[in-house]
């Protein structure tokens, strides 16, 4: 059956995700209605999705207005209708009863969750609904990242599936990877491992020391715990609480949240939407502070900051000059505690990462070009094949880590893991 998109309707439209996705389908030349609990919101959500377009003329494709002067109204000839509202399952489910009781025959309702069941979301809703309803997983800020999950449930009608996929990876310009439905998908759970991991190290081994030697050398554009401030601590930890209560594998325990950020969280601290707070970070004037995790309170950086260990310094000088295998010669050999940190948690990334194939993703890429394309993480092939292959083998049985049967199959049969041949990996190492 042909279909056309025409119009696209928002929910949530005021928020972060809201207005960047409606600005992804604007930019797109589609017409799209920004929905919010008032007009000014709606219209915060336009002018937030103008600025990150830096474009005023985008407005002539958004309109606005209610939920409860317009939403039915308007969801009754839309195309597809876009919930965005907050990350609550219940909360969800009762705007999808609207739009249910009035969407058009053959209209695609979805949602831009960063985890939540999809399945469990159609609770109580029609078949039609259910077989039209998926995933449009966008990364913050989806003007700006690429990298999409595309996550149909059991009950998706497979041509709504593939259509969807269309408009993603052709009209939208996205890099879109299809996942199972599975607790926070591939990228949050293969990436929020990583981060909270490193909020727990945090607690004995101090905040800056971390992000400076698990900083962009070891591949990633920004540090961990400055990932999770610009994330967000709510949203971060919604995500790990979800991961710890409904996964059941090797990383459970890395998805536990630290008590000393519930007890922050508790006080108002969610990182950088909380400026005068904090979170791991936050500003004093024109003075940087760092959280003490240990002690309690915020230090200023300078009075805590230390040198950077020598391998991380040669390691940030390698990349500088395109050195990339001999940076990761350097990750492999440096000795001591410190190397021997670094190397746990970006070997358990490439572990956990491609042990994820089979379960969650159909293939070692679709992890690779959601770490890729959406964290804007060096993907565990890349890291595996610029180690060596062999080598991340032996490195990863001597740290008791679970090998990927993948990896192993490509240590013997000496092939390179990471399968993007227009995409050059010396994009995802930065000094």
């Amino acid at each position: 059956m042909a279909r056309a998109m025409n119009k696209v309707v928002v929910l949530g439209a005021n928020g972060a995700m809201g207005a960047g996705s409606g600005e992804v389908f604007a930019a797109a030349g589609i017409p799209v209605v920004f929905l919010a609990r008032t007009r000014d919101k709606a219209a915060a959500g336009r002018r937030r999705a103008e600025s990150m377009a830096k474009a005023e003329a985008l407005s002539r494709l958004i309109e606005i207005g209610t939920y409860d002067d317009d939403l039915e109204r308007e969801c009754a000839d839309a195309d597809l209708i876009f919930e965005a509202v907050s990350e609550n399952i219940d909360l969800k489910r009762t705007f999808f009863e609207r739009v249910d009781r009035v969407r058009k025959a053959g209209s695609i309702v979805a949602t831009v969750s960063s985890g939540l069941s999809i399945a469990d979301m159609t609770a109580g809703r029609s078949d039609s609904f259910a077989s039209h309803f998926l995933g449009i997983h966008f990364f913050n800020p989806p003007n700006v990242i690429v990298g999409c999950e595309l996550v149909p449930h059991a009950k998706t009608d497979p041509a709504v599936t593939e259509f969807v996929a269309e408009l993603l990876d052709g009209r939208l310009g996205r890099e879109v990877i299809r996942t199972s439905d599975t607790p926070a998908f591939a990228g949050n759970r293969v990436g929020f491992k990583v981060l909270n991991e490193v909020a727990q190290l945090a607690l004995e081994h101090g905040v800056a020391f971390l992000d400076q030697l698990l900083g962009p050398h070891t591949g990633r554009a920004m540090a961990p715990l400055v990932t999770i401030d610009f994330v967000g601590w709510d949203v971060h930890k919604a995500i790990v609480d979800n991961l710890q209560a409904n996964t059941d594998d090797e990383a459970n325990e890395a998805f536990a949240l630290p008590a000393y950020m519930q007890s922050l969280i508790d006080s108002g601290h969610l990182g950088a939407k909380t400026p005068d707070k904090g979170g791991f970070f936050r500003k004093d004037g024109d003075t940087q502070l760092v959280l003490e995790p240990a002690a309690g309170g915020y230090r200023p950086l300078a009075e805590v900051a230390t040198e950077a260990p020598d391998f991380v310094v040669r390691m940030k000088q390698l990349n500088r000059v395109g050195r990339y295998a001999q940076a990761m010669d350097v990750f492999a050999t440096a000795r001591g505690g410190e190397a021997d940190l670094m190397r746990r948690i970006i070997l358990g990334y490439i572990s956990y990462g491609l042990n994820r194939v089979g379960s969650v993703v159909e293939a070692p890429r679709d992890v690779d070009r959601i770490m890729g394309f959406g964290f804007n993480w060096a993907p565990p092939s890349v890291l595996a094949d610029t180690i060596g292959l062999q080598r991340t083998v032996t490195l990863l049985e001597a740290a008791g880590l679970p090998v990927p049967p993948i990896l192993i199959d490509a240590a013997e049969r000496r092939q390179k893991l990471f399968d993007e041949p227009t995409v050059d990996s010396g994009r995802f190492f930065f000094a």
